[in-house]
């Protein structure tokens, strides 16, 4: 999936080697593109607005893997499944919105479980061992990082995540292969690293350390109390760690400073896998259907 100036674009290769498209026009209420000015504010705008749409385009990929998987079956079933999917294939404005709901629902829940347990864990763990706040920050944040390492591992052994992240490889490639003015095909594309600056991992990593940071400023006095106060000051971190991914994503050409961008590469050795050729056909298409989408948009 790739999101230009003026529309969002998914491609998904189907058994029959089609490649079909998933098309979004960018459009933003202009209340919403003036939160997106305001420092911290816009984090959480973009955080939001990023997990809605990719919701919807994930269930877009969900739906056509599962009509292929109708072929083979008996016909009388195959019609059943095929007519309840074309059902479900209208995309309504309710269908939009409720998957758009539930990938935010998702995000939070998933957010507020990493920031939650790790906090529980260090309080039962080391809550009466010192009364250093500091210290006990960096341990939560160390058992945060254990417990989003081994998540990631886990479901990264299981074939469709892996396959997913490897589709996270392939558009991570063709974007350094656009960004180094060199043609997109297969070939040159491959050439690429995997990792990149602006990727979305490098933000967990952020928000942890940021945690950390901010973490420190408050003093608690039982661990309903630090829960608490981590529910509460979680937008602030979430705001904060976008800010110091756009910083790091403006170094990252500076020799000197470009190190502060690692901790974000070194997670996307988790959550992306090196692409077969395939695959990259696939991402090259969707990139190359988002450019003309936005020319055309552009010269209307």
């Amino acid at each position: 999936m790739f999101a230009g100036k003026h529309a969002n674009v998914t491609a998904v290769r189907r058994k029959n080697n089609e490649i079909m498209f998933y098309e979004v026009p960018r459009t933003t209420k202009p209340w919403l593109q003036k939160l997106k000015k305001i420092p911290l504010l816009r984090g959480i705008v973009a955080i939001l607005e990023s997990s809605a749409k990719g919701s919807q385009h994930l269930n877009f990929s969900l739906e056509s893997y599962a009509e292929d998987e109708l072929e083979g079956e008996q016909d009388e079933a195959k019609l059943a499944k095929a007519k309840k999917a074309e059902e479900k294939k209208g995309w309504s404005l309710s269908m939009i919105v409720g998957v758009a709901v539930a990938g935010i629902l998702s995000f939070i829940v998933g957010k507020l479980v990493f920031t939650v347990v790790p906090a529980a864990v260090e309080q039962l763990l080391f809550g009466h061992a010192f009364s250093n706040i500091i210290v006990h920050n960096l341990i939560e944040g160390v058992i945060k990082i254990l417990f989003l390492l081994s998540y990631l591992y886990i479901i990264s052994l299981t074939p469709l995540i892996k396959r997913l992240f490897q589709y996270h490889g392939a558009e991570h490639k063709v974007i350094s292969a656009y960004e180094a003015g060199v043609e997109l095909t297969v070939a040159n594309v491959q050439r690429y690293t995997r990792l990149h600056y602006r990727c979305g991992s490098s933000f967990i990593v952020f928000s942890v350390l940021v945690g950390i940071i901010v973490y420190s400023f408050f003093h608690w006095d039982s661990m309903w109390e630090r829960i608490y106060l981590r529910v509460l000051l979680l937008p602030v971190v979430l705001g904060a760690s976008y800010e110091a991914l756009r910083f790091t994503n403006a170094l990252r050409d500076t020799p000197v400073l470009r190190f502060l961008g690692y901790p974000g590469l070194w997670l996307q050795k988790l959550t992306t896998k090196e692409p077969n050729d395939e695959q990259v056909a696939v991402s090259i298409a969707s990139f190359n259907r988002m450019l003309e989408l936005d020319r055309q948009v552009a010269k209307a």
